[in-house]
Protein backbone atom coordinates (compact mmCIF):
# COMPACT_ATOMS: atom_id res chain seq x y z
CA UNK A 1 0.00 0.00 0.00
CA UNK A 2 1.69 3.31 -1.03
CA UNK A 3 0.48 6.04 1.78
CA UNK A 4 -0.02 9.77 0.49
CA UNK A 5 0.50 13.24 2.57
CA UNK A 6 -0.25 16.37 1.39
CA UNK A 7 0.63 18.71 4.45
CA UNK A 8 -0.47 22.77 4.29
CA UNK A 9 1.94 24.60 5.83
CA UNK A 10 -0.05 27.62 6.48
CA UNK A 11 -3.09 25.51 8.47
CA UNK A 12 -0.36 22.81 10.01
CA UNK A 13 -3.05 19.99 8.53
CA UNK A 14 -2.06 16.91 7.18
CA UNK A 15 -4.13 14.51 5.22
CA UNK A 16 -3.05 11.06 4.82
CA UNK A 17 -4.17 9.37 1.72
CA UNK A 18 -4.28 5.59 2.36
CA UNK A 19 -6.67 4.35 -0.93
CA UNK A 20 -7.44 6.90 -3.66
CA UNK A 21 -10.94 6.41 -3.32
CA UNK A 22 -13.82 9.05 -2.19
CA UNK A 23 -14.86 9.33 1.62
CA UNK A 24 -18.33 8.17 2.05
CA UNK A 25 -18.06 8.74 5.57
CA UNK A 26 -16.26 10.83 8.25
CA UNK A 27 -15.71 9.90 11.55
CA UNK A 28 -14.12 11.70 14.57
CA UNK A 29 -11.55 9.98 15.95
CA UNK A 30 -10.62 12.59 18.90
CA UNK A 31 -10.03 16.41 18.32
CA UNK A 32 -8.86 17.69 15.50
CA UNK A 33 -8.26 14.18 13.81
CA UNK A 34 -10.79 12.90 11.41
CA UNK A 35 -10.94 9.70 9.35
CA UNK A 36 -12.71 9.57 5.86
CA UNK A 37 -14.43 5.85 5.70
CA UNK A 38 -14.89 4.86 1.84
CA UNK A 39 -17.87 2.81 0.48
CA UNK A 40 -17.17 -0.34 2.25
CA UNK A 41 -16.48 1.41 5.60
CA UNK A 42 -12.44 0.69 5.61
CA UNK A 43 -10.56 4.21 6.02
CA UNK A 44 -9.26 5.87 2.68
CA UNK A 45 -7.69 8.60 4.61
CA UNK A 46 -6.75 10.70 7.86
CA UNK A 47 -7.30 14.28 8.01
CA UNK A 48 -4.94 15.78 11.23
CA UNK A 49 -5.19 19.43 12.12
CA UNK A 50 -2.64 20.89 14.04
CA UNK A 51 -0.38 17.92 12.54
CA UNK A 52 2.89 19.25 14.21
CA UNK A 53 1.62 18.45 17.25
CA UNK A 54 0.76 15.20 16.49
CA UNK A 55 3.93 13.35 15.30
CA UNK A 56 3.24 10.07 17.57
CA UNK A 57 -0.10 10.09 16.37
CA UNK A 58 0.85 10.72 12.45
CA UNK A 59 3.86 7.63 12.48
CA UNK A 60 1.42 5.42 14.63
CA UNK A 61 -1.23 5.65 11.23
CA UNK A 62 1.08 5.76 9.15
CA UNK A 63 2.89 2.34 10.32
CA UNK A 64 -0.41 0.42 10.84
CA UNK A 65 -1.19 1.25 7.51
CA UNK A 66 2.04 -0.12 6.19
CA UNK A 67 1.74 -4.22 5.14
CA UNK A 68 3.28 -6.62 7.78
CA UNK A 69 6.53 -7.83 5.59
CA UNK A 70 7.01 -11.69 6.67
CA UNK A 71 10.13 -12.46 7.60
CA UNK A 72 11.87 -15.49 5.95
Amino acid sequence: MTVKLSYDKSTDSLYIELRPLPAKRTRELQEDVNIDLGEDGQPVGYDVQHASAKRDLIMSIILESEPSVAAE
